[in-house]
């Protein structure tokens, strides 16, 4: 960058001082152009490349990384493979969001790590009912055995399941507690998820079983903080382009509720993380995706013209991690599609690597907000746009 910065001013001060002769020869378009991409573009790709070498450092596999413990990472040669599968450490340190201290990405070959996991998994009779197992489930697939394999049982429902309320009614009401099976949460309906209960079994989003608080976000101005955005603002950056899109958040599908308000479609993603997220989410009559951070989202390229994210992600994440799902979001969102950054929050320490990673793709800023959230913790929201690129 330094090189680059004295070989522009060098001939910027060439160009002042020869401007007499400059200005009797025209230099054509093609000539200025190659300039460009000779002594600008390609210097500034030079160095993009060489800083994403710093912040993402070679992979050299856990502290106590073996063989055993990683039975097939050794299988592979090329290195990108071998960065994706090699497990992310939590970068605070802690167990994260989803109570695992690293997450696994998948390509099937997490499966060999959790052996007996999966064969219990797989242990049914042929068209009886299966065991009430989502759980050991949701294990496989966020310790990187994913995706799961077909089961030939059938699977539990609740013994008094009720139809659903109506669609003009199940936007913004409490489900019916019938419907779900509770035998593996903490909580046995829906009044013990309220928020004045501590002993709840689950953390993060708080009040998203209250439906009189979760009708307040994104609509309410009075209870606005500067990291907070308005869907009506966001959505008037774009008026009528934005129609499809995803919530790659926890929460009960508020967000995609208050979309469907404005006739857009939102895909909620879910996992049960100590309550019943992608249920409620269904009964409220919207759509879940049940996916985990480490797979692929199962959409075609240049598709979606939103990408939410609220409550997932934060400082706990590993930047390769993060990297490789914000490639994923890329990939899904269509040119000029808004990746909406929610209250992102990390230590202030660790901000500046975080924005590194979401402005890395060179996105347009619509809103850009860093605020703080406690003595050492920071919030970041943000609206970007994706540019169009062409072949």
């Amino acid at each position: 960058m330094e090189n680059l910065q004295n070989n522009l001013e060098s001939n910027v001060q060439k160009m002042e001082k020869d401007k007499d002769d400059l200005e009797k020869s025209n230099m054509s378009r093609l000539e200025f152009k190659r300039y460009l991409e000779d002594e600008v573009i390609q210097p500034l790709y030079d160095a993009h490349i060489t800083l994403r070498q710093i912040r993402l450092p070679r992979v050299r596999g856990n502290g106590n990384t073996t063989f055993m413990e990683e039975p097939l990472i050794n299988s592979f040669v090329i290195e990108e493979i071998r960065k994706y599968i090699t497990p992310k450490e939590n970068k605070n340190g802690k167990v994260n969001i989803f109570k695992t201290e690293r997450i696994h990405n998948t390509i099937g070959h997490a499966c060999v790590l959790m052996k007996k996991d999966l064969e219990n998994y797989m242990d049914y009779d042929v068209g009886s009912y299966c065991k009430d197992d989502w759980n050991l489930a949701q294990k496989l697939m966020l310790h990187g055995c994913d995706p799961l394999p077909r089961r030939r049982c059938l699977t539990r429902a609740s013994k008094i399941y009720l139809k659903p309320y109506p669609i003009n009614q199940s936007l913004w009401k409490i489900p019916e507690g019938r419907n779900v099976r509770w035998n593996l949460y903490r909580c046995r309906d829906f009044e013990c998820l309220s928020n004045n209960n501590t002993d709840r079994g689950y953390t993060k989003c708080t009040g998203c079983f209250e439906m009189e608080k979760e009708m307040l976000k994104w609509v309410n101005k009075s209870s606005l903080t500067p990291a907070e955005f308005l869907i009506s603002d966001v959505l008037g950056v774009k008026p009528g382009e934005i129609r499809v899109g995803i919530d790659y958040s926890v929460g009960t599908g508020s967000f995609a509720a208050r979309m469907m308000e404005q006739n857009v479609t939102i895909i909620s993603t879910a996992l049960n993380l100590g309550a019943p997220f992608s249920e409620t989410i269904a009964l409220r009559g919207l759509l879940h995706l049940y996916v985990t951070p480490n797979q692929r989202l199962p959409f075609f390229e240049n598709t979606m013209d939103l990408i939410h994210t609220t409550g997932l992600l934060d400082g706990w994440i590993d930047l390769l991690l993060l990297d490789f799902m914000l490639f994923d979001w890329d990939r899904i969102l269509r040119p000029g599609g808004l990746l909406w950054i929610d209250k992102f929050f990390c230590n202030r320490k660790d901000l500046d690597d975080y924005m590194y990673m979401f402005l890395q793709f060179r996105y347009k800023k619509h809103k850009w907000v860093v605020t703080p959230k406690s003595k050492d913790e920071v919030y970041l929201s943000a609206l970007l746009e994706k540019p169009p690129r062409s072949l």
